[in-house]
C-alpha cells in the first residue's frame, strides 16, 4: 500500500556553506493520519514543513506524495494535494470571507477562468464543514484572529487536499478556540484527511495526534505514537526541564512542568543577590 507522504533521510541546509538545519530525518503518514512535531525553538520545525509541500528543496534523501518524488510535480500538482497554513497570515485586502475561501479553488481554475458553479459550491461546503457559513459575507480582515484562522481553514479545505500542514496553528489563539481548532483536526482526520502540525505544546499531541515526532538538535529524537513517545524523559531532553504526566479520568495524560528547575534558578539569584 503506498503512504500518503513518506520522507526518506532528508537533509537540509539553505545552501553549501551554511550549517545543516536538519539531517536523516525519516518517517511516513497514510491518510487518517494526525502527525505532531514538537520541538524547541530554532530546531528546524518550520523549515521541515516547508519541505514537505515543495517550498524549500532538499540537500539529500527524498519526499514522496502518494508514491511521486515531490521534485517532480509542479506547485500546481501539490497544491492539488497538499493543504498548508503558515504560521502567520496578515490579510492586506478587506476581500469578503467567500472570496477568500474561493481562492482555494485557484489549482484548478484556468488563469483566464473564472470560478464554476461547482467551485463556488466547494468553497461554500468548506465554510459549513468549519460551522462559519454565517461569515461568508463579512469583511475579511474585520475578523478576529480567531475566525481568520478557521476562514484560512476553509480556504484550504477549498482546495481539496489530501494532507494538511498547519505550522503553529494555535499560535495567537486564545485557550478555548485552540481546543475547538484541535478539535477540528481530529474530525477533518476522521473523515479521511492526514494532518501534518507543529506545536510547543505536548498536551496538544495528547487531545488530537495519532503520531507524534521530537525534534531537538538537528534530527528526530523520537518518533512513535503519543503514548510511547511523550515520555518524562524525552520530554526533559527535548526541553530542558523536568515533567510530570498525569493521566486524568478519559484516559487522557496531560503534562505538567515542574518548579524545580526555576527554583534552583531563582535560589542562586538569591544567593549572589543577598551577597551584594
Amino acid at each position: 500500500m503506498t503512504k500518503l507522504v513518506e520522507v526518506k533521510d532528508v537533509s537540509f541546509s539553505y545552501d553549501k556553506d551554511s550549517p545543516i538545519v536538519f539531517e536523516n530525518i525519516n518517517f511516513s503518514i497514510e491518510k487518517g493520519d494526525v502527525l505532531c512535531i514538537l520541538g524547541p525553538n530554532g530546531t528546524g520545525k518550520t523549515t521541515l514543513i516547508k519541505t514537505l509541500n515543495g517550498l524549500h528543496k532538499v540537500n539529500s534523501g527524498e519526499i514522496l506524495l502518494n508514491g511521486t518524488n515531490i521534485k517532480e510535480l509542479s506547485f500546481n500538482d501539490i497544491a492539488k494535494l497538499v493543504g498548508y497554513i503558515p504560521q502567520g497570515h496578515i490579510p492586506s485586502f478587506p476581500f469578503k470571507v467567500f472570496d477568500v475561501v474561493l481562492m482555494g479553488r485557484s489549482p484548478y481554475i484556468n488563469l483566464t477562468a473564472s470560478p464554476r458553479e461547482e467551485d463556488k459550491e466547494i468553497a461554500l461546503n468548506a465554510l459549513k464543514t468549519l460551522g462559519i457559513e454565517d461569515l461568508k459575507d463579512k469583511s475579511y480582515t474585520n475578523l478576529s484572529g480567531g475566525e481568520r484562522q478557521l476562514v484560512f481553514l476553509a480556504r484550504v479545505l477549498a482546495q481539496e487536499p489530501d494532507l494538511l500542514i498547519l505550522d503553529e496553528p494555535t499560535n495567537h489563539l486564545d485557550f478555548g478556540n485552540q481546543i475547538k481548532l484541535l478539535e477540528m483536526i481530529e474530525q477533518l482526520s476522521e473523515l479521511g484527511l492526514a494532518v501534518i502540525m507543529s506545536s510547543h505544546y505536548p498536551d496538544h499531541a495528547f487531545l488530537a495526534a495519532s503520531k507524534v515526532a521530537i525534534m531537538k538538535d538537528k534530527s528526530f529524537i523520537d518518533f512513535g505514537t503519543p503514548e510511547d513517545v511523550l515520555t518524562e524523559e524525552n520530554l526533559n531532553k527535548a526541553y530542558g526541564i523536568d515533567v510530570k504526566l498525569v493521566e486524568l479520568e478519559d484516559d487522557r495524560k496531560i503534562c505538567v512542568p515542574l518548579r524545580t528547575n526555576l527554583e534552583l534558578v531563582m535560589s542562586n539569584y538569591s544567593k549572589k543577590y543577598s551577597k551584594d
